[in-house]
């Protein structure tokens, strides 16, 4: 899907139904139960918990005073916000939809929608916008599971190649490697400064497996490459499929990817980066604010990710969102929808898009390049030039996709079995799924 030409707007309107697996990095810890009758007080007010990891994405206290503002417009709606990072979000919401118990709203990752749906976790929001008279046709985009929508996304961000040109200077490489053989090359010489610094860092921890799509398929889709047949069936077999994995195995054995590589968490990439300790890595656009944060004099740039040799088609872009859903326990589902509808509502939603450097959730809404980080323009250059690729959105269990495929790579890169293997075996878990 090519995001060329027509405009912002129009770029926008030809993301309906798509939306990626993001995988984001906070601090804090949440707490669910939304599952008794807590949120409500004598006086008539109510309390929305809202479990979400991207308060500390944001720039200090930004996301507080949203939601302020929001506060100040329903008096009679009080909103606690519960901030975690994603891997402690994702196992919190997993526990509370599993007991019935979770938080009165929450950010979704689209690749627990599925799953989170089906154990009747998460409330058909068609029915809330019906009864809300809520114009869908304003939202970018919305994930459905049977027809029914789940997950709203908020805020829509793409994954480039994130670089250190601090690190890519002093191993006297000239210009941001735009194929896999100048990034291997710039990964070799980055390496080959000494000390703790690597090339590369690759996130593979099997607890949270959104390594394989952000640092591992993203290589395949950025060369046109899909792991899916035209009807949806697994194809890990392909020519294009065991170049990517045989690219990552060359980078292992060359000896640019970062160590610990084998239980490595994606905000350990991330501050591994922020540290220098790594010279490139594949990485949201959220994380500008915190890398930033954590290191002001940090000099680094954003590019797309590098093609195959002789690829001349759109590089294609990991893409991801923040996305919202409501608990069908909650108590007080219509007061939960009006914060879903005052997040994506034009104004607000500009503000938040701008203040998390993404692309906003309402087709209206645009956000202030003035007033955003300058690497989001040249973020949003890269999304202009090439196109949306995430292929787990619409999978069933694609945690569990992205796992089994995860444990068989692991395999390969520690010596135990080849590539082939590899997929032959990761082939076979995905068809039972599919």
């Amino acid at each position: 899907m090519a995001m060329r030409g027509a405009g912002m707007h129009g770029r926008l309107k030809r993301l309906v139904g798509v939306v990626a697996a993001a995988a984001l990095v906070g601090a804090g810890a949440v707490a669910c139960g939304s599952g008794d009758d807590s949120g409500g007080s004598s006086d008539g007010k109510v309390t929305l918990e809202f479990a979400q990891w991207w308060a500390p994405e944001l720039p200090e206290g930004s996301f507080e005073k949203l939601i302020s503002e929001f506060e100040s417009q329903n008096p009679n709606i009080e909103v606690k916000l519960l901030s975690a990072p994603y891997a402690s979000t994702k196992q919190q919401l997993i526990s509370g939809a599993a007991s019935r118990t979770l938080p009165d709203v929450v950010g979704l990752d689209g690749a627990w929608v599925n799953d989170f749906a089906k154990q009747g976790a998460i409330t058909d929001l068609s029915k809330l916008m019906s009864e809300a008279n809520y114009d869908a046709g304003q939202l970018a985009s919305q994930v459905q599971v049977e027809g029914k929508t789940y997950m709203i996304p908020v805020v829509n961000f793409v994954y480039p190649l994130f670089v250190n040109k601090e690190l890519l200077g002093k191993a006297g490489i000239q210009q941001v490697p735009s194929t896999r053989a100048e990034f291997l090359d710039a990964a070799k010489k980055i390496s080959a400064l000494g000390g703790n610094v690597k090339g590369w860092a690759l996130p593979l921890d099997t607890a949270v497996p959104n390594g394989i799509q952000n640092d591992v398929m993203s290589w395949l889709w950025a060369s046109g490459g899909s792991m899916l047949t035209q009807d949806g069936q697994p194809a890990l077999t392909t020519p294009q499929v065991k170049s990517t994995v045989e690219y990552v195995k060359s980078l292992h054995d060359a000896g640019v990817i970062a160590p610990g590589f084998l239980t490595m968490k994606e905000q350990d990439k991330v501050e591994k980066f922020t540290t220098g300790q790594v010279g490139m890595m594949i990485d949201s656009l959220a994380h500008i604010n915190l890398i930033k944060e954590n290191n002001p004099n940090l000099d680094f740039t954003v590019a797309a990710i590098p093609a195959e040799e002789g690829y001349t088609g759109p590089r294609g872009i990991p893409y991801a969102s923040w996305g919202i859903g409501i608990a069908e326990s909650s108590k007080h589902k219509a007061e939960a929808f009006k914060l879903v509808q005052f997040l994506l509502s034009e104004q607000a939603n500009a503000q938040l898009s701008t203040l998390a450097n993404g692309f906003p959730g309402n087709k209206s809404a645009e956000p202030d390049f003035s007033k955003s980080d300058p690497l989001f323009k040249t973020a949003f250059d890269i999304y202009q030039q090439g196109k949306v690729a995430n292929e787990f959105v619409s999978l069933p269990k694609s945690e569990e996709l992205m796992r089994s495929f995860d444990e068989q790579l692991q395999l390969v890169l520690t010596g135990k079995q080849s590539v082939d293997e590899a997929l032959d075996k990761a082939q076979q878990s995905w068809s039972s799924v599919l």
